[in-house]
């Protein structure tokens, strides 16, 4: 009987090629690509005024025609009115508080701003609502 002998070399695959076919396809998909400057939103940040603000000069919020309110160009939420308006109107007692709206703003926004500053410790007197003129 004869036996046989295997030879015990393994098979080696050779990943040249399929390396060259990867660099080449990574080539190609860079040099095809387009790259697409999106613009963002730009901001504008106000430059803080010097000095410190005068005594009478208003504490004032804006409501927008989406009825959004804003303080010192700020879109603030309805629960911080009141302590917006107890910290400034403790560093300036005589200063008003000045609601500029829009006239198509929902009128429960200005009553509301209204409503906080005589919570805040404003009299009634010293708050006003102005409607913006189109």
């Amino acid at each position: 009987m004869r036996t046989r002998t295997r030879s015990r070399t393994a098979a080696r695959t050779d990943m040249t090629p399929m390396l060259d076919i990867v660099f080449i396809m990574l080539i190609f998909f860079i040099v095809t690509a387009s790259f697409i400057r999106e613009d963002g939103l730009s901001v504008n940040f106000q430059k803080p005024q010097p000095g410190p603000k005068s005594p009478t000069e208003p504490i004032g919020f804006s409501v927008d025609a989406a009825s959004r309110i804003f303080h010192a160009g700020r879109l603030i939420d309805h629960w911080s009115i009141e302590a917006i308006i107890k910290q400034e109107h403790t560093a300036r007692p005589e200063a008003p508080v000045v609601v500029e709206t829009d006239p198509s703003a929902a009128m429960g926004q200005f009553i509301r701003i209204h409503n906080e500053a005589v919570k805040a410790g404003m009299r009634r007197d010293k708050v006003a609502i102005v409607v913006r003129s189109e």
